[in-house]
């Protein structure tokens, strides 16, 4: 059995498929575009970054790249694992297997943290948010990426996924947090249909993938989302 931390909550792609998320996560983005919009509000050169919900450590090393200090914490005990393998020769990053509302660091420690694609953000993360603002210093930054569901096929195919997934109350939960937005016109290229064809039977249920995979054509599709974040 998996070792999770106490309280995550399940994600429905990468902790079943994390060899087809990680085709995910090199398709998405291709032109840095998320990262560009974070460094135009707080960059992290230099500083310490936290990634919560790091999962197999994709990111890291990106971080790691800039960064002075690299912390990644990951609520299933295998992902983060995979995430100190690839991350072994980086001597600035270190993993720890927790919880967004139990973060293993102390007081005013982080300049900058991310936390993305974690569809359940929204009413009942109050516990990780009271987290971050307990470890993000004065002048820090916290953002939140996460897949718009109001915009596009693939926010439709989600929402036909996940029909109790309330986007309207998801945005007012965030604009009564004090959070500002940004909409991110982001999308995915994958360097096979086969590989664009797993991601998705990944991402929705059977029949909607189904749907998705005859809807697509070639190896690219949009991917709407929305940068969240608040200054300390």
């Amino acid at each position: 059995m998996p070792r999770i931390a106490n309280g995550a909550i399940p994600s429905p792609n990468i902790w079943h498929t994390p060899q087809v998320y990680e085709l995910e996560n090199r398709a998405v983005d291709p032109e840095g575009a998320a990262d560009a919009a974070m460094r135009a509000i707080r960059s992290w050169d230099g500083g310490t970054v936290l990634d919560i919900g790091c999962g197999t450590g994709y990111h890291l090393p990106s971080f790691a790249s800039s960064a002075a200090n690299v912390i990644g914490v990951e609520p299933h005990g295998d992902l983060a694992a995979l995430a100190r393998r690839r991350c072994a020769g980086l001597p600035n990053v270190e993993v720890h297997a927790a919880t967004a509302q139990n973060l293993p660091l102390p007081d005013a420690s982080v300049d900058v943290a991310v936390a993305r694609w974690a569809y359940f953000f929204g009413p009942g993360c109050e516990p990780g948010l009271r987290e971050l603002s307990r470890v993000v210093r004065r002048g820090g930054a916290a953002f939140v990426i996460d897949l718009d569901a109001t915009r596009g096929s693939f926010g439709r195919w989600f929402q036909e996924t996940v029909p109790t997934y309330s986007a309207e109350r998801v945005e007012t939960f965030w604009n009564r947090q004090g959070w500002l937005r940004k909409p991110l016109d982001l999308r995915m290229s994958f360097a096979s249909r086969a590989d664009l064809e797993a991601v998705l039977r990944i991402e929705f249920t059977g029949p909607v993938a189904a749907k998705a995979v005859a809807h697509t054509l070639g190896t690219e599709l949009e991917y709407p989302n929305v940068l969240r974040w608040r200054t300390y």
